[in-house]
């Protein structure tokens, strides 16, 4: 399908317009509210809870946001939504929480995050979460597994693949050298099918989101932009950019 024209309409706020300094945690209510306000789209993450929800939260463990040192994984929904982010009085949200809140008042993109284990259950717990929903919302995953999968699960959702030139982050330990060659090249396009690509700032200009976005007509949003010079690499080689430290 083609991508939806409100998909890189306005900038997109990385984990929500979060700033740590003033008590506003990432992927936190109050930073989907703030991006909100500021008239951003919102990018959030989800991970999943022991008993199968999608929780809206980046990391696979608790230890860097809250004062647990537990795989996020390995804690109910209930006890995860009770643990206060970065010492505030923000809470960890649901993904039907955090969509409920929204109630489409701005595009929201959600990555699904992954451990390249092919377990399906999280992407099946967010597809059933949007499938009620009516606001503007996207999917996205770093791995083309995922992507292939939510286009049966979620049907006529846009979906994304986020990728860059090179494997070398922890999170890739469990591909082989092969794979992770495929990921940096896209050879997965003929399964994942995405409808737009996530690509890292500081891997651009590239040939493979150049191809995938004059060739394949694919927007290209860009991750994360933080300072001046990506802001300009941004707005010559991508479509959109996903933000955070600053106000476009």
């Amino acid at each position: 399908m083609a991508a939806p024209g409100w998909l890189t309409a306005r900038p997109i706020a990385h984990r929500g317009l979060h700033n740590r300094a003033a008590g506003i945690p990432e992927n936190t209510i109050a930073a989907a509210e703030a991006a909100i306000a500021g008239g951003y789209a919102i990018e959030c993450d989800v991970q999943p809870s022991l008993d199968g929800e999608a929780m809206v939260f980046h990391d696979e463990g608790l230890g860097r946001l809250t004062t647990s040192s537990e795989p996020t994984a390995s804690r109910n929904a209930a006890d995860l939504s009770k643990l206060a982010v970065a010492g505030t009085q923000q809470r960890i949200p649901t993904l039907p929480e955090f969509l409920g809140m929204i109630a489409g008042r701005t595009p929201l993109i959600i990555e699904v995050k992954t451990q390249f284990d092919e377990d399906p259950r999280l992407s099946r717990r967010v597809a059933e979460v949007i499938a009620g929903y009516t606001g503007p919302v996207a999917l996205k995953s770093f791995d083309p597994r995922i992507v292939a999968a939510l286009g049966e699960l979620a049907k006529g959702v846009p979906r994304g693949i986020v990728a860059e030139k090179s494997q070398e982050d922890p999170s890739y330990a469990r591909l082989t050298r092969t794979q992770r060659f495929g990921l940096a090249n896209m050879l997965h396009l003929h399964q994942s099918r995405p409808d737009f690509v996530s690509w890292r700032v500081d891997d651009l200009p590239g040939g493979v989101p150049y191809l995938c976005r004059q060739l394949g007509r694919m927007p290209v949003m860009t991750w994360t932009v933080r300072t001046d010079d990506q802001r300009k690499t941004a707005a010559a080689h991508a479509d959109q950019m996903v933000f955070e430290g600053f106000r476009p």
